[in-house]
This record gives C-alpha cells, structure tokens and sequence, in this order.
C-alpha cells in the first residue's frame, strides 16, 4: 500500500528527578549532600532510510514517546540518560509542525537525520543547592519534560524523471516498456492513483529512475480532483517527461493540453516551470497524428518564445521513438545538478531550547481574572514545574525567586491582598503580604 502522508504525534522523554540524599558514613559527621542530578530525556529522531518507500508503518502507530531519563542516585551519582527514540522515514520526506505549518526539515539524503522532539534535562540533586547559609539544602528538582508535538510527514517521489500529462496519454504504458515496473494499465481514466517507480536502463551504461505521476486534470493546482496530493510528487523530478496524445483519441486538441497542464504546473510552484521538459509525442501509430504533430510544432514555436523544448515523437504500442526518448532524457540529466526542490534544512521550525533560567531573563504579567489573580510567565511556569512541591524548602525557595522578580509587588499593586488566590499555570495558591505562598 502506497501511502504518502501521515500525521503523528512526538514527545520527547521526561527528564529525571533530582533527590535529596546526605551522606552516612562511619566518621565522617556532617557528611553534607550527596543527591544526584537526574538523567536527561531521550529525544525522537526521525532517520532516512532508503529501504523504505512509503509512509505507511505511520498509519498504524501514530503515538512516538521517548523514554525518561533515570531519577538521580545516592553518592552524588547521576540517573543514566535514556536512549534516543529513531524512527526510520524513506527519503523525500517533508517534516511539518502542524502548528505553525514551518518545515522542520527536508529529509533527502540516506542516514540524514533530525530531532523532532527533544527531551528534557533532568532535576538537580540537592549537591547543587548548597551554600555557606545553607549547606544542607532539602531541595532538589524536578525534569523538565520533554518537547511535544503534532507533525505532519508528506512523501515526495525521489525520482530523475517523471511523467505528467492528462489522464489516459499513455504514461503507464510507457513506463512499463521502458522498465522492469508493472504499472496497472486501463483503458479509463485515473487508472493510476499512486507514483509507481521505475529504474530504466538506457543501454550505454546509463540508468535513471523514471516515475509514472497520475494523470492532471485542469484545476488541480486549486486542489481539484486529487491535485495537489499528485503535484507533490513532480516537485521532486529533475526532468520532465511531458506525454501528450499526439492523435488526440479523446478528442481534445494536443497543443490545449500541453498549455493546461504547464498552466497548473506553474500555478502549484514556479520553479516547475523552468524545469528542464522533453515533450514525448505519444501515439504516432495512430491516423492523424503526423498532421497534428505538424500543427503542434507550429503553435509550439509561437507560443513558446526563446525557450526550447525537445519533441521526441514515439509509440508506445510500436515502440518507435523510445530509445531515442531515452537518450535525450539521460543527455539532460547529465546537465542537472541533483538537488531536491526544497532548500535542505536540518531544523528550520523555532524551538524552544532548554536551559537554566537567568533571573533577568524572565519577563512577566500580572491581571485579574474574575476573583484570581493570574501570573503568567513562561519562565515562571518552568521553574514551577521543576519545583518539588511536597518538599518545603522547596517552595520557599520558589517564593523567593518570585519576590526576587517582582512579582509580589506588582500583585500588592493591582490589589492582591491576604488571603487572595493566585494562579500560575495550572497551580494555585494563597496569597500573603509576608510573601508566603500556600499550595
């Protein structure tokens, strides 16, 4: 089964617990703390693996969690970080936040790799607290969790060449008597609903991967009919094989048809329009089609302008002009350099990178929502969550760090008195003038 898009969620593995811990050990009084930092997160990397042609192991886990980091250990020791989650994609695919819709990368070359989802930093142990006022702090951390989110995977065809044209000119055909691929061939509309691949020997040492596109219809760079799920994939070749009914058996005029279809080429991108293109005249064996291939010519030298375009006539029936077809398409190649559409980025979405906190960093604001005053802050809200709340040293720590910042002052300034219940996140508390907070 042929499936090039997919949506799945991402989540980087939790960092560790710091602990508390002191040391014990037989003459050594006041052995100090000895709690050890907890071990990182693992992040999801998304891996090329050019076994893989489709994207549909995706449609059946959609859920991809990294593990957690260890908590941390006694003796200063750190918890072990976890292992990083790889999942393999086949190459040409496209990594999309859903979110914001920014490319996170452009996944063309075997072994690329990218972080998805980074993990979290794990908890300091309560080793890191200690002062000279305080050099046996009760206070550890708890880990950062690890980065989530929804992403969108769109497969585009890694082909050299690819065929393009109306419905029913022929492509299928053509591939499957160029190369070793078994196209399904019909005599009726869209009997290709899918990219089919195949590798074409030229015959002088020369190979290319040819790709056979569903046919185009007039309005699919609109999205008509399935448009754009088949223009993706043209974005990809590097040459293209444009197949028009030369002896127009569906009664529609060849010259028309070229002109629709670079007109919904260029509509969906315009870096299409100035891809190299060989115009294969299909179906010479048939009555009539020396004399539009004529006509062709002429509406094509006018229309055209300075640009030049090959005109190779062929059968596919007959096999006349193949071979000739195939050289020309290898000649071109030889001139294109190999280079996906889409500029090669490793990770060009933003992302929030974590990292310990500077208190002249953290920016905040205060307002009053019906009866609760709210603090909302980013940086407050992390270093909240990394706050052992049971441990109550711990959170006068964290009243503190709010005094410090200001923000018991400007609560007092827009009115919070004693007794008053703040929130920041998804935590409440009561507030008081001595600065105490009561979870």
């Amino acid at each position: 089964m042929f499936v090039d898009k997919a949506k799945i969620f991402v989540k980087g593995g939790d960092g560790g617990n710091g602990i508390v811990s002191y040391r014990r050990e037989l003459y050594v009084p006041n052995g100090g703390p000895a709690g050890g930092d907890g071990g990182r997160g693992g992040n999801v990397i998304f891996r090329v693996d050019e076994g893989l042609r489709t994207l549909v192991d995706f449609r059946y886990q959609k859920h991809f969690k990294a593990k957690p980091g260890e908590r941390g250990k006694v003796k200063g020791m750190h918890g072990a970080n976890a292992e990083d989650m790889i999942v393999r994609i086949p190459p040409g695919t496209v990594i999309i936040d859903d979110d914001t819709q920014e490319i996170i990368a452009d996944m063309t070359r075997q072994g690329q790799e990218v972080i998805v989802a980074r993990g979290g930093r794990g908890g300091r142990g309560n080793m890191r607290f200690a002062t000279a006022a305080n050099p046996a702090p009760d206070i550890s951390e708890n880990g950062e969790e690890g980065e989530e989110r929804w992403i969108v995977l769109e497969l585009k065809v890694m082909a050299d060449v690819g065929l393009v044209g109306f419905p029913s000119v022929g492509k299928s055909t053509l591939l499957s008597v160029v190369s070793g691929a078994k196209p399904k061939i019909g005599a009726y509309h869209f009997t290709t609903i899918t990219p089919n691949l195949g590798v074409v020997d030229v015959g002088d040492d020369r190979t290319f991967v040819m790709a056979d596109l569903p046919g185009l219809i007039e309005g699919a760079s609109e999205g008509v009919g399935l448009g754009h799920e088949f223009l993706r994939h043209v974005e990809r070749t590097r040459v293209i094989i444009h197949v028009v009914d030369m002896a127009a058996t569906e009664g529609r005029d060849p010259f028309e048809d070229w002109v629709k279809i670079n007109n919904e080429l260029r509509q969906y991108n315009e870096k299409l329009a100035d891809r190299p293109q060989i115009i294969a005249a299909n179906k010479m064996d048939m009555p009539g089609a020396e004399e539009l291939l004529e006509l062709f010519k002429e509406q094509l030298a006018e229309a055209a302008g300075d640009r030049h375009y090959d005109i190779v006539p062929i059968s596919s029936l007959t096999r006349q002009g193949i071979q000739e077809l195939l050289y020309k398409a290898a000649d071109v190649l030889e001139t294109v350099p190999e280079q996906p559409l889409l500029e090669e980025v490793s990770e060009l979405a933003e992302r929030k990178v974590y990292k310990f906190e500077k208190r002249d960093e953290i920016t905040f604001r205060v307002y009053k929502e019906d009866e609760i005053f709210v603090v909302e802050s980013e940086g407050i809200e992390r270093i909240l969550k990394r706050t052992n709340l049971t441990s109550y040293d711990a959170v006068m720590r964290f009243a503190r760090i709010l005094r410090n910042l200001g923000v018991d002052a400007a609560l007092r300034k827009i009115g919070a008195k004693d007794g008053d219940i703040c929130r920041i996140g998804h935590y409440q508390f009561e507030f008081f003038e001595g600065s105490d907070y009561i979870f």
